[in-house]
């Protein structure tokens, strides 16, 4: 994967960044043009728990230059900002203090949409790999792009989850829902739903449906008003009662500073954790 790793000096954070837990924010940019990418990154880092950022529909162009030039001003001291060859969209990662360490992901597909990194927090490892997947995309390669990502990301899942140290987690906008979603939306086909569930095939949960069974959330929604909970975070199943804490948080799209919610996740970093 090719990448550019910021390793520019960055202000003292607003917060400091937990040493027990990995405290995960996952944002969906929304190709935002340089002015908003700034207010984006200053309310990132604003919130107290954003220590890790995934950031999705990250434009390649001076909107993508502007929000990674920001992080860095506001204190995110290690930025991973993979190029895409031509013009498409990209994912972010983003550390408050420790530094991303990038590991190869094995998404053989568009991997600037698919970034991976360790990082050490109280000196457990911890691996984050960053998704955005293919909208349906034009009339012309419908499905193409997004069919196409989504079985090289569901390939490469297993090997990665093995050679993982410690709890790895997968997080980002997914454009797909799970089987169950409330309400149905009948235009997705089974390969799309067969693409979420290959995560629990290659040992994964999804962390949100774990901590909140019956919950009912959304964190983008259509012209018509119906709702779609697109972004999404699992974690390997062997870790999963590190789980802390994930939610969904609205005020980014409810402030107008992109059309998704954001979803924040704590994970305990100590390995005796029940």
């Amino acid at each position: 994967m090719t990448a550019d790793q910021l390793a520019l000096l960055a202000r003292t954070p607003s917060h400091r960044a937990s040493t027990t837990t990995a405290r995960v924010i996952v944002f969906n940019a929304q190709h935002a043009s340089p002015a908003r990418a700034r207010r984006q990154a200053a309310w990132l880092a604003d919130q107290p728990t954003a220590d890790l950022l995934v950031i999705t529909e990250v434009g390649s162009g001076p909107g993508g230059d502007a929000l990674t030039t920001a992080l860095t001003d506001h204190g995110y001291a290690s930025v991973l900002a993979p190029q895409p060859a031509g013009r498409d969209y990209r994912t972010v990662l983003a550390s408050r203090s420790v530094e991303l360490t990038p590991v190869p992901s094995g998404v053989t597909v568009l991997p600037h949409r698919a970034p991976c990194a360790t990082v050490y927090i109280g000196g457990h490892p911890i691996t984050l790999l960053g998704l955005y997947v293919p909208s349906r995309g034009p009339q012309q390669r419908r499905n193409q792009d997004k069919r196409a990502f989504q079985e090289a990301v569901s390939a490469a899942l297993p090997e990665l989850v093995a050679n993982c140290d410690g709890p790895l987690v997968v997080a980002g906008d997914l454009n797909v829902l799970e089987p169950n979603h409330t309400p149905h939306h009948s235009v997705f086909g089974d390969w799309e739903y067969d693409f979420y569930r290959s995560f629990a095939a290659a040992g994964l949960t999804d962390a949100f449906r774990h901590l909140h069974p019956q919950a009912v959330e959304h964190s983008w929604f259509g012209r018509s008003g119906n709702g779609y909970r697109f972004d999404h975070a699992f974690i390997t199943t062997p870790h999963r009662e590190r789980l802390l804490s994930c939610d969904y948080l609205h005020q980014p799209r409810e402030l107008g500073l992109t059309d998704h919610s954001a979803l924040a996740l704590h994970v305990t970093c100590a390995e005796d954790h029940p």
